[in-house]
């Protein structure tokens, strides 16, 4: 049985870890909070950027459309949260791995933060591809196969929404390698695997596309290239990092 002391041990450890997540979360809300207010003031700037993909695309004398009471205030302040959000993931995550690092080994350190950062440039990357890329090319496709006759108003929020999705997508499909890494490093698939999976590999990004994209074949394109692109990058990332035992064992299966 245990001794009085190392309960008190124990529970004292405890207490200390909940103290630093506190001090942690805390520290995290308090960066967001900082860039949210300081974006509040140009919301609607901003709405008015981040709409500029359709706006661009609509005919002479088109625009967007509040249906709700509410909306003109509602979507640039819900747009305001997702950039702060996005803009503050590297603190966000920074105090995450603030909080689990002391409990990792060397290597392990080693390795989960350049993954870390690589997932981060990712995500950008990612979001930076559907707003420079693909939404000018879907809502050209759009815009131009409108029926006659019907005026393309799309509602703010209805808008917000739809780019928010397209963001998320890209954002999280970009980080194939990394996912493919950690598999990898986890011992639950080998580079060898992954090569002889390829076909099937491919298959499912086109299917994964056509699901989480609008229902056009630009769109569904512009994620699935770029993907297979991705799970070639996530092949040779992992024969770098991985152990070479798992490299030798996968070649010999």
């Amino acid at each position: 049985m245990a001794s009085g002391a190392e309960f008190d041990d124990g529970e004292s450890s405890l207490i200390d870890h909940l103290v630093e997540l506190r001090s942690r979360l805390m520290r995290a809300l308090a960066g967001l909070g900082i860039v949210l207010l300081g974006l509040l003031p140009f919301a609607n700037r901003l709405y008015g950027w981040f709409a500029q993909p359709l706006v661009d695309k609509l005919p002479e004398g088109a625009h967007l459309i509040a249906v709700e009471v509410a909306s003109p205030f509602f979507a640039p302040l819900k747009l305001a949260f997702f950039v702060a959000v996005v803009a503050t993931m590297p603190w966000l995550l920074y105090q995450a791995w603030a909080f689990v690092a002391p409990g990792l080994y060397k290597r392990e350190k080693k390795l989960a933060l350049p993954l870390l950062a690589s997932a981060v440039v990712l995500f950008y990357a990612g979001c930076a591809f559907a707003f420079f890329v693909v939404l000018p090319a879907v809502f050209g496709f759009l815009t131009h196969i409108t029926p006659e006759g019907v005026a393309m108003m799309t509602d703010i929020n209805a808008y917000l929404d739809f780019v928010l999705v397209i963001f998320l997508a890209f954002g999280i499909s970009f980080e194939l390698p990394v996912a493919l890494v950690i598999l990898v490093l986890l011992g639950w698939v080998t580079p060898a695997q992954l090569r002889e999976w390829r076909g099937y590999a491919i298959v499912g990004i086109f299917i994964l596309a056509a699901v989480i994209t609008p229902p056009d074949v630009i769109s569904q394109l512009l994620l699935a290239i770029p993907m297979c692109l991705l799970y070639e990058a996530g092949i040779v990332a992992s024969r770098l990092l991985a152990p070479k035992q798992a490299e030798g064992s996968g070649d010999e299966a």
